[in-house]
Protein backbone atom coordinates (compact mmCIF):
# COMPACT_ATOMS: atom_id res chain seq x y z
CA UNK A 1 0.00 0.00 0.00
CA UNK A 2 1.23 3.49 -0.85
CA UNK A 3 1.35 5.87 2.09
CA UNK A 4 1.15 9.62 1.67
CA UNK A 5 1.61 12.70 3.81
CA UNK A 6 -2.14 12.58 4.45
CA UNK A 7 -1.65 9.38 6.43
CA UNK A 8 0.68 11.06 8.93
CA UNK A 9 -0.27 11.13 12.62
CA UNK A 10 0.50 13.79 15.18
CA UNK A 11 1.44 17.44 14.92
CA UNK A 12 5.18 17.35 15.53
CA UNK A 13 6.32 19.65 12.74
CA UNK A 14 4.80 22.50 10.80
CA UNK A 15 5.55 24.28 7.57
CA UNK A 16 6.07 27.97 7.09
CA UNK A 17 3.03 30.23 6.88
CA UNK A 18 2.54 33.68 5.45
CA UNK A 19 1.17 36.23 7.95
CA UNK A 20 -2.54 37.02 7.58
CA UNK A 21 -3.32 39.53 4.86
CA UNK A 22 -4.21 42.99 6.12
CA UNK A 23 -6.41 43.89 3.15
CA UNK A 24 -10.17 43.90 3.77
CA UNK A 25 -10.89 41.93 0.60
CA UNK A 26 -8.98 38.93 1.98
CA UNK A 27 -10.83 38.70 5.30
CA UNK A 28 -13.04 35.78 6.28
CA UNK A 29 -15.91 38.23 6.96
CA UNK A 30 -16.59 38.38 3.22
CA UNK A 31 -17.40 34.65 3.12
CA UNK A 32 -21.14 33.98 3.63
CA UNK A 33 -21.80 32.07 6.85
CA UNK A 34 -23.41 29.12 5.09
CA UNK A 35 -20.23 28.60 3.04
CA UNK A 36 -17.86 28.58 6.01
CA UNK A 37 -16.47 25.32 7.34
CA UNK A 38 -18.01 23.99 10.52
CA UNK A 39 -15.07 21.65 11.16
CA UNK A 40 -11.43 22.43 10.42
CA UNK A 41 -10.00 20.48 7.47
CA UNK A 42 -7.94 17.43 8.41
CA UNK A 43 -4.70 18.52 6.80
CA UNK A 44 -1.46 17.10 8.20
CA UNK A 45 1.14 19.40 9.69
CA UNK A 46 4.29 18.64 7.75
CA UNK A 47 7.33 20.74 6.77
CA UNK A 48 7.69 22.22 3.33
CA UNK A 49 10.37 19.74 2.10
CA UNK A 50 8.04 16.81 2.77
CA UNK A 51 5.16 18.47 0.96
CA UNK A 52 7.37 19.12 -2.07
CA UNK A 53 8.66 15.55 -2.03
CA UNK A 54 5.12 14.22 -1.78
CA UNK A 55 3.95 15.98 -4.92
CA UNK A 56 7.21 15.29 -6.75
CA UNK A 57 6.72 11.59 -6.00
CA UNK A 58 3.18 11.72 -7.36
CA UNK A 59 4.42 13.38 -10.55
CA UNK A 60 6.85 10.51 -11.09
CA UNK A 61 4.00 8.01 -10.96
CA UNK A 62 2.40 9.60 -14.01
CA UNK A 63 3.21 8.57 -17.57
CA UNK A 64 3.30 11.20 -20.29
CA UNK A 65 4.59 11.69 -23.80
CA UNK A 66 7.83 13.05 -22.37
CA UNK A 67 8.40 9.63 -20.75
CA UNK A 68 7.93 7.44 -23.79
CA UNK A 69 5.77 6.27 -26.69
CA UNK A 70 2.00 6.72 -26.38
CA UNK A 71 0.63 4.32 -29.02
CA UNK A 72 -3.04 5.23 -28.61
CA UNK A 73 -4.79 4.48 -31.87
CA UNK A 74 -6.74 7.40 -33.38
CA UNK A 75 -5.43 9.70 -30.66
CA UNK A 76 -2.11 10.80 -32.16
CA UNK A 77 -0.35 11.31 -28.84
CA UNK A 78 2.85 12.65 -30.33
CA UNK A 79 5.65 14.75 -28.93
CA UNK A 80 4.85 18.45 -28.42
CA UNK A 81 7.72 20.82 -29.35
CA UNK A 82 8.72 22.89 -26.34
CA UNK A 83 9.27 25.93 -28.55
CA UNK A 84 5.52 26.16 -29.01
CA UNK A 85 5.05 26.20 -25.24
CA UNK A 86 7.59 29.01 -24.91
CA UNK A 87 5.78 31.08 -27.53
CA UNK A 88 2.44 30.58 -25.77
CA UNK A 89 4.01 32.01 -22.59
CA UNK A 90 5.02 35.29 -24.22
CA UNK A 91 3.41 37.93 -21.98
CA UNK A 92 1.49 39.75 -24.71
CA UNK A 93 -0.25 36.48 -25.54
CA UNK A 94 -0.44 34.87 -22.11
CA UNK A 95 -1.81 37.83 -20.16
CA UNK A 96 -4.01 39.40 -22.83
CA UNK A 97 -7.49 39.82 -21.37
CA UNK A 98 -10.34 38.36 -23.43
CA UNK A 99 -12.38 41.53 -22.88
CA UNK A 100 -9.60 43.86 -23.97
CA UNK A 101 -10.48 46.35 -26.66
CA UNK A 102 -9.62 44.94 -30.08
CA UNK A 103 -7.21 47.85 -30.65
CA UNK A 104 -5.03 46.41 -27.86
CA UNK A 105 -4.89 42.83 -29.20
CA UNK A 106 -4.36 43.28 -32.92
CA UNK A 107 -1.55 40.71 -32.96
CA UNK A 108 -3.71 38.05 -31.34
CA UNK A 109 -6.59 38.73 -33.71
CA UNK A 110 -4.23 38.60 -36.69
CA UNK A 111 -3.05 35.19 -35.52
CA UNK A 112 -6.64 33.92 -35.31
CA UNK A 113 -7.48 35.39 -38.70
CA UNK A 114 -4.48 33.82 -40.40
CA UNK A 115 -4.89 30.50 -38.61
CA UNK A 116 -8.44 30.16 -39.92
CA UNK A 117 -7.24 30.71 -43.46
CA UNK A 118 -4.36 28.27 -43.14
CA UNK A 119 -6.69 25.56 -41.85
CA UNK A 120 -9.24 26.22 -44.59
CA UNK A 121 -6.44 25.86 -47.14
CA UNK A 122 -5.23 22.58 -45.59
CA UNK A 123 -8.80 21.25 -45.69
CA UNK A 124 -9.44 22.50 -49.23
CA UNK A 125 -12.57 24.32 -48.06
CA UNK A 126 -13.87 27.89 -48.10
CA UNK A 127 -13.62 29.08 -44.47
CA UNK A 128 -13.06 27.91 -40.90
CA UNK A 129 -13.89 28.69 -37.29
CA UNK A 130 -11.57 28.18 -34.31
CA UNK A 131 -14.32 28.25 -31.70
CA UNK A 132 -14.86 24.53 -30.95
CA UNK A 133 -12.95 23.49 -27.83
CA UNK A 134 -12.24 19.85 -28.74
CA UNK A 135 -12.75 17.25 -31.43
CA UNK A 136 -16.18 16.15 -30.26
CA UNK A 137 -17.15 19.82 -29.88
CA UNK A 138 -16.08 20.28 -33.50
CA UNK A 139 -18.28 17.34 -34.48
CA UNK A 140 -21.23 18.92 -32.68
CA UNK A 141 -20.54 22.25 -34.39
CA UNK A 142 -20.48 20.48 -37.75
CA UNK A 143 -23.78 18.76 -37.04
CA UNK A 144 -25.38 22.07 -36.03
CA UNK A 145 -24.10 23.61 -39.27
CA UNK A 146 -25.65 20.81 -41.31
CA UNK A 147 -28.94 21.09 -39.44
CA UNK A 148 -28.98 24.88 -39.93
CA UNK A 149 -28.23 24.43 -43.64
CA UNK A 150 -31.36 22.34 -44.15
CA UNK A 151 -33.48 24.56 -41.89
CA UNK A 152 -32.44 27.55 -43.98
CA UNK A 153 -33.60 25.72 -47.12
CA UNK A 154 -36.91 24.82 -45.51
CA UNK A 155 -36.11 21.11 -45.79
CA UNK A 156 -37.44 19.59 -42.57
CA UNK A 157 -37.45 16.04 -43.92
CA UNK A 158 -33.69 15.46 -43.44
CA UNK A 159 -33.56 13.63 -40.12
CA UNK A 160 -30.94 10.93 -40.51
CA UNK A 161 -27.15 10.87 -40.30
CA UNK A 162 -25.42 7.81 -41.73
CA UNK A 163 -22.52 6.42 -39.78
CA UNK A 164 -20.15 3.63 -40.86
CA UNK A 165 -19.44 1.04 -38.16
CA UNK A 166 -15.74 1.92 -38.53
CA UNK A 167 -16.29 5.58 -37.61
CA UNK A 168 -14.80 7.52 -34.72
CA UNK A 169 -16.39 6.73 -31.38
CA UNK A 170 -17.91 10.12 -30.52
CA UNK A 171 -19.71 10.58 -33.85
CA UNK A 172 -23.04 8.98 -32.83
CA UNK A 173 -23.37 11.17 -29.74
CA UNK A 174 -22.58 14.36 -31.68
CA UNK A 175 -25.22 13.62 -34.30
CA UNK A 176 -27.81 12.67 -31.71
CA UNK A 177 -27.25 15.75 -29.54
CA UNK A 178 -27.71 17.91 -32.66
CA UNK A 179 -31.16 16.38 -33.13
CA UNK A 180 -30.46 13.74 -35.78
CA UNK A 181 -31.15 10.02 -35.75
CA UNK A 182 -28.17 7.79 -36.55
CA UNK A 183 -28.26 4.91 -39.01
CA UNK A 184 -25.29 2.57 -39.05
CA UNK A 185 -23.69 1.44 -42.31
CA UNK A 186 -21.93 -1.91 -42.19
CA UNK A 187 -18.39 -2.25 -43.46
CA UNK A 188 -17.51 -4.70 -46.20
CA UNK A 189 -15.02 -7.54 -45.79
CA UNK A 190 -12.25 -5.14 -46.82
CA UNK A 191 -12.96 -2.89 -43.81
CA UNK A 192 -14.31 -0.06 -45.95
CA UNK A 193 -17.80 1.37 -46.49
CA UNK A 194 -20.02 -1.04 -48.39
CA UNK A 195 -21.39 1.03 -51.28
CA UNK A 196 -24.39 -1.24 -51.74
CA UNK A 197 -25.30 -0.87 -48.07
CA UNK A 198 -24.90 2.89 -48.39
CA UNK A 199 -27.08 3.15 -51.48
CA UNK A 200 -29.81 1.06 -49.85
CA UNK A 201 -30.50 3.77 -47.26
CA UNK A 202 -29.88 6.96 -49.29
CA UNK A 203 -33.06 8.94 -49.82
CA UNK A 204 -34.52 12.40 -49.14
CA UNK A 205 -34.59 11.80 -45.38
CA UNK A 206 -30.79 11.63 -45.11
CA UNK A 207 -29.09 14.84 -43.99
CA UNK A 208 -25.59 13.48 -44.44
CA UNK A 209 -22.89 11.01 -43.58
CA UNK A 210 -20.12 11.21 -40.97
CA UNK A 211 -16.93 9.65 -42.27
CA UNK A 212 -13.66 9.03 -40.46
CA UNK A 213 -10.96 9.16 -43.12
CA UNK A 214 -8.88 7.02 -42.79
CA UNK A 215 -11.25 4.96 -40.69
CA UNK A 216 -10.49 3.55 -37.26
CA UNK A 217 -8.98 0.44 -38.80
CA UNK A 218 -6.31 2.68 -40.27
CA UNK A 219 -7.67 1.98 -43.76
CA UNK A 220 -8.20 4.76 -46.29
CA UNK A 221 -11.60 4.67 -47.98
CA UNK A 222 -10.47 3.90 -51.53
CA UNK A 223 -13.94 4.64 -52.91
CA UNK A 224 -14.23 7.95 -51.10
CA UNK A 225 -15.12 9.91 -54.24
CA UNK A 226 -17.93 7.49 -55.01
CA UNK A 227 -19.21 7.67 -51.44
CA UNK A 228 -19.38 11.46 -51.34
CA UNK A 229 -20.83 11.61 -54.87
CA UNK A 230 -23.64 9.21 -53.96
CA UNK A 231 -24.49 11.20 -50.81
CA UNK A 232 -24.46 14.49 -52.70
CA UNK A 233 -26.68 13.13 -55.47
CA UNK A 234 -29.17 12.15 -52.76
CA UNK A 235 -29.10 15.75 -51.48
CA UNK A 236 -27.09 15.04 -48.33
CA UNK A 237 -23.89 16.59 -47.00
CA UNK A 238 -20.60 14.91 -46.14
CA UNK A 239 -18.93 15.43 -42.77
CA UNK A 240 -15.33 14.25 -42.37
CA UNK A 241 -14.01 13.54 -38.88
CA UNK A 242 -10.47 14.94 -38.79
CA UNK A 243 -9.12 12.79 -35.95
CA UNK A 244 -6.95 10.88 -38.42
CA UNK A 245 -5.65 13.77 -40.52
CA UNK A 246 -2.16 12.82 -39.37
CA UNK A 247 -2.25 10.14 -42.07
CA UNK A 248 -2.53 12.47 -45.05
CA UNK A 249 -1.93 16.09 -44.07
CA UNK A 250 -0.01 17.90 -46.77
CA UNK A 251 -0.85 15.20 -49.32
CA UNK A 252 -4.61 15.26 -49.77
CA UNK A 253 -7.44 17.61 -48.85
CA UNK A 254 -10.87 16.62 -47.53
CA UNK A 255 -12.57 19.27 -49.69
CA UNK A 256 -11.14 17.67 -52.82
CA UNK A 257 -12.63 14.36 -51.72
CA UNK A 258 -16.12 15.84 -51.38
CA UNK A 259 -16.21 16.92 -47.73
CA UNK A 260 -18.63 19.74 -46.89
CA UNK A 261 -17.60 19.94 -43.23
CA UNK A 262 -14.28 18.95 -41.69
CA UNK A 263 -13.03 19.25 -38.13
CA UNK A 264 -9.40 19.42 -37.07
CA UNK A 265 -7.92 18.19 -33.82
CA UNK A 266 -5.20 20.73 -33.06
CA UNK A 267 -4.34 18.62 -30.02
CA UNK A 268 -3.61 15.66 -32.28
CA UNK A 269 -2.51 16.57 -35.78
CA UNK A 270 -0.91 19.91 -34.99
CA UNK A 271 1.01 18.84 -31.91
CA UNK A 272 -0.54 20.71 -29.02
CA UNK A 273 -0.97 19.05 -25.61
CA UNK A 274 -3.63 16.36 -25.53
CA UNK A 275 -6.04 15.14 -22.89
CA UNK A 276 -4.83 15.75 -19.35
CA UNK A 277 -1.84 17.64 -20.76
CA UNK A 278 -3.91 20.64 -21.77
CA UNK A 279 -7.12 21.93 -23.36
CA UNK A 280 -8.13 20.74 -26.79
CA UNK A 281 -9.25 22.56 -29.88
CA UNK A 282 -11.45 21.32 -32.73
CA UNK A 283 -11.65 23.96 -35.50
CA UNK A 284 -14.19 23.34 -38.24
CA UNK A 285 -13.75 24.13 -41.94
CA UNK A 286 -16.72 24.28 -44.31
CA UNK A 287 -17.63 24.46 -47.97
CA UNK A 288 -18.93 27.72 -49.45
CA UNK A 289 -22.60 26.83 -48.99
CA UNK A 290 -22.13 26.56 -45.22
CA UNK A 291 -20.07 29.72 -44.63
CA UNK A 292 -23.10 31.92 -43.71
CA UNK A 293 -23.88 29.60 -40.78
CA UNK A 294 -20.46 29.63 -39.09
CA UNK A 295 -20.37 30.58 -35.38
CA UNK A 296 -20.14 34.21 -34.32
CA UNK A 297 -18.27 36.34 -33.67
CA UNK A 298 -16.01 35.96 -36.68
CA UNK A 299 -12.61 37.62 -36.98
CA UNK A 300 -12.50 39.96 -39.98
CA UNK A 301 -9.96 42.35 -41.44
CA UNK A 302 -11.53 45.71 -42.31
CA UNK A 303 -10.19 49.22 -42.75
CA UNK A 304 -6.68 48.14 -41.88
CA UNK A 305 -7.51 46.44 -38.55
CA UNK A 306 -8.74 43.11 -37.20
CA UNK A 307 -12.15 43.08 -35.55
CA UNK A 308 -14.87 40.80 -34.18
CA UNK A 309 -17.95 40.78 -36.40
CA UNK A 310 -21.30 39.58 -35.05
CA UNK A 311 -23.39 40.57 -38.06
CA UNK A 312 -24.17 37.15 -39.51
CA UNK A 313 -27.93 36.67 -39.05
CA UNK A 314 -27.95 33.09 -40.40
CA UNK A 315 -25.23 31.91 -37.98
CA UNK A 316 -25.74 28.98 -35.60
CA UNK A 317 -24.60 31.36 -32.82
CA UNK A 318 -21.62 31.04 -30.48
CA UNK A 319 -20.09 27.67 -29.68
CA UNK A 320 -17.53 28.89 -27.13
CA UNK A 321 -17.06 31.81 -24.78
CA UNK A 322 -14.89 34.52 -26.33
CA UNK A 323 -13.10 32.87 -29.25
CA UNK A 324 -12.01 29.33 -28.54
CA UNK A 325 -8.88 28.10 -26.78
CA UNK A 326 -6.47 30.78 -27.95
CA UNK A 327 -3.32 29.24 -26.44
CA UNK A 328 -3.89 25.97 -28.28
CA UNK A 329 -4.45 27.75 -31.59
CA UNK A 330 -1.26 29.75 -30.99
CA UNK A 331 0.83 26.59 -30.50
CA UNK A 332 -0.64 24.97 -33.60
CA UNK A 333 -0.01 28.16 -35.61
CA UNK A 334 3.65 28.10 -34.53
CA UNK A 335 3.90 24.40 -35.46
CA UNK A 336 2.50 25.07 -38.93
CA UNK A 337 4.85 27.98 -39.56
CA UNK A 338 7.84 25.93 -38.43
CA UNK A 339 7.07 23.00 -40.73
CA UNK A 340 5.44 24.62 -43.75
CA UNK A 341 4.07 22.59 -46.67
CA UNK A 342 7.11 20.31 -46.92
CA UNK A 343 7.06 19.64 -43.19
CA UNK A 344 3.40 18.69 -43.26
CA UNK A 345 4.10 16.19 -46.02
CA UNK A 346 6.90 14.75 -43.90
CA UNK A 347 4.50 14.38 -40.95
CA UNK A 348 2.13 12.16 -42.91
CA UNK A 349 4.95 10.29 -44.65
CA UNK A 350 6.62 9.34 -41.37
CA UNK A 351 3.33 8.58 -39.61
CA UNK A 352 2.40 6.09 -42.33
CA UNK A 353 5.93 4.66 -42.53
CA UNK A 354 6.08 4.08 -38.76
CA UNK A 355 2.66 2.45 -38.65
CA UNK A 356 3.42 0.06 -41.49
CA UNK A 357 6.82 -0.82 -40.05
CA UNK A 358 5.32 -1.67 -36.67
CA UNK A 359 2.41 -3.53 -38.25
CA UNK A 360 4.86 -5.70 -40.22
CA UNK A 361 6.74 -6.60 -37.04
CA UNK A 362 3.71 -7.37 -34.91
CA UNK A 363 1.56 -9.29 -37.38
CA UNK A 364 4.08 -12.11 -37.06
CA UNK A 365 2.86 -12.80 -33.51
CA UNK A 366 -0.64 -11.26 -33.30
CA UNK A 367 -3.62 -11.75 -35.61
CA UNK A 368 -4.13 -8.86 -38.07
CA UNK A 369 -7.77 -9.07 -39.20
CA UNK A 370 -7.29 -6.62 -42.08
CA UNK A 371 -3.87 -7.52 -43.47
CA UNK A 372 -3.17 -4.70 -45.88
CA UNK A 373 -1.26 -1.45 -46.17
CA UNK A 374 -2.37 0.79 -43.34
CA UNK A 375 -2.17 4.52 -42.91
CA UNK A 376 -1.33 6.07 -39.53
CA UNK A 377 -2.60 3.20 -37.37
CA UNK A 378 -3.54 -0.46 -37.48
CA UNK A 379 -5.68 -2.85 -35.44
CA UNK A 380 -4.45 -6.20 -34.15
CA UNK A 381 -6.50 -8.75 -32.25
CA UNK A 382 -5.64 -10.35 -28.92
CA UNK A 383 -7.92 -13.25 -29.80
CA UNK A 384 -6.08 -16.52 -30.16
CA UNK A 385 -2.89 -15.44 -28.40
CA UNK A 386 -3.37 -18.46 -26.18
CA UNK A 387 -4.35 -19.87 -22.78
CA UNK A 388 -7.26 -17.54 -22.16
CA UNK A 389 -5.12 -14.42 -22.38
CA UNK A 390 -7.20 -11.36 -23.30
CA UNK A 391 -6.44 -8.02 -24.84
CA UNK A 392 -6.83 -6.49 -21.38
CA UNK A 393 -4.14 -8.85 -20.07
CA UNK A 394 -1.80 -7.78 -22.86
CA UNK A 395 -2.42 -4.10 -22.16
CA UNK A 396 -1.83 -4.52 -18.42
CA UNK A 397 1.38 -6.47 -19.01
CA UNK A 398 2.70 -3.67 -21.25
CA UNK A 399 2.72 -1.46 -18.18
CA UNK A 400 5.31 -3.75 -16.61
CA UNK A 401 7.57 -3.14 -19.59
CA UNK A 402 7.30 0.63 -19.19
CA UNK A 403 4.97 1.30 -22.12
CA UNK A 404 1.59 2.96 -22.17
CA UNK A 405 -0.92 0.50 -23.67
CA UNK A 406 -2.65 1.16 -26.98
CA UNK A 407 -6.39 1.68 -27.31
CA UNK A 408 -8.17 -1.61 -26.61
CA UNK A 409 -11.56 -3.08 -27.52
CA UNK A 410 -12.16 -0.48 -30.21
CA UNK A 411 -13.22 -0.46 -33.01
CA UNK A 412 -15.98 -2.86 -32.13
CA UNK A 413 -15.82 -4.61 -35.50
CA UNK A 414 -12.55 -6.27 -34.41
CA UNK A 415 -12.85 -8.83 -31.61
CA UNK A 416 -10.33 -8.22 -28.79
CA UNK A 417 -9.02 -5.15 -30.65
CA UNK A 418 -5.62 -3.57 -30.07
CA UNK A 419 -5.52 -0.27 -31.97
CA UNK A 420 -1.94 1.00 -32.32
CA UNK A 421 -0.70 4.35 -33.63
CA UNK A 422 3.04 5.02 -33.25
CA UNK A 423 2.87 8.59 -34.73
CA UNK A 424 5.62 10.25 -36.75
CA UNK A 425 7.65 11.53 -33.82
CA UNK A 426 8.94 8.11 -32.70
CA UNK A 427 12.22 6.75 -34.03
CA UNK A 428 12.99 3.22 -35.18
CA UNK A 429 14.73 2.37 -31.89
CA UNK A 430 11.56 3.12 -29.90
CA UNK A 431 9.39 1.14 -32.31
CA UNK A 432 11.75 -1.82 -32.06
CA UNK A 433 11.64 -1.69 -28.26
CA UNK A 434 7.84 -1.58 -28.26
CA UNK A 435 7.66 -4.47 -30.74
CA UNK A 436 10.10 -6.50 -28.63
CA UNK A 437 7.91 -6.02 -25.55
CA UNK A 438 4.81 -7.10 -27.48
CA UNK A 439 6.62 -10.17 -28.81
CA UNK A 440 7.79 -11.10 -25.31
CA UNK A 441 4.21 -10.77 -24.02
CA UNK A 442 3.03 -13.12 -26.79
CA UNK A 443 5.62 -15.67 -25.62
CA UNK A 444 4.54 -15.24 -22.00
CA UNK A 445 0.93 -15.89 -23.04
CA UNK A 446 1.99 -19.37 -24.16
CA UNK A 447 4.53 -20.14 -21.43
CA UNK A 448 3.20 -18.38 -18.32
CA UNK A 449 -0.35 -17.08 -18.87
CA UNK A 450 -0.93 -16.53 -15.13
CA UNK A 451 1.68 -13.78 -15.25
CA UNK A 452 -0.48 -11.89 -17.75
CA UNK A 453 -3.72 -12.64 -15.90
CA UNK A 454 -2.21 -10.97 -12.81
CA UNK A 455 -0.43 -8.11 -14.59
CA UNK A 456 0.69 -5.49 -13.88
CA UNK A 457 3.01 -6.79 -11.17
CA UNK A 458 5.73 -4.15 -10.78
CA UNK A 459 3.95 -0.80 -10.75
CA UNK A 460 2.57 1.00 -7.64
CA UNK A 461 -1.09 0.25 -8.40
CA UNK A 462 -2.05 -3.30 -9.31
CA UNK A 463 -5.01 -4.30 -11.44
CA UNK A 464 -8.27 -2.82 -10.24
CA UNK A 465 -11.64 -4.45 -9.90
CA UNK A 466 -13.03 -2.47 -12.82
CA UNK A 467 -16.67 -3.33 -12.17
CA UNK A 468 -16.42 -2.24 -8.55
CA UNK A 469 -14.50 0.90 -9.50
CA UNK A 470 -17.37 1.97 -11.74
CA UNK A 471 -20.11 1.11 -9.28
CA UNK A 472 -18.37 2.28 -6.11
CA UNK A 473 -15.95 5.05 -7.08
CA UNK A 474 -13.85 6.67 -4.36
CA UNK A 475 -14.14 10.36 -5.12
CA UNK A 476 -12.31 11.81 -2.13
CA UNK A 477 -9.22 10.91 -0.13
CA UNK A 478 -10.25 8.67 2.81
CA UNK A 479 -8.88 10.78 5.68
CA UNK A 480 -8.62 9.05 9.02
CA UNK A 481 -8.36 10.54 12.51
Amino acid sequence: MITTIFDRKGHERVGGLFPPADTPHATAELIPPDLKRKVAPRIPNVPEPEVVRHYMHLSKLNYGIDDGIYPLGSCTMKYNPKLNEDLARLPRFAVAHPLADTSHVQGSLQLLYEMERILAHIAGLAAATLQPAAGAHGELTGMFLIRRYFEDRGDSNRKYILLPDSAHGTNPASATIAGFTVREIKSGPDGMVDLAALDSVLDDTVAGIMLTVPNTLGIFEERILEITDHVHRAGGLCYFDGANLNAYIGRARPGDMGADVFHFNLHKTLSTPHGGGGPGSGPVAVAEALVPFLPVPRVVHRDGSYQFDWDYPRSIGSMHSFYGNFGVALKAYAYLLQLGDAGMRAVSENAVLNANYLQTLLKRVYPLPYDRLCKHEFVLSGKGVGNGVTTLDIAKRLLDYGFHPPTIYFPLIVHEALMIEPTETEGKETLDQFAAAMEQIAREAKENPELLHNAPVNIPVRRLDQTRAVRQPILAYPFTD
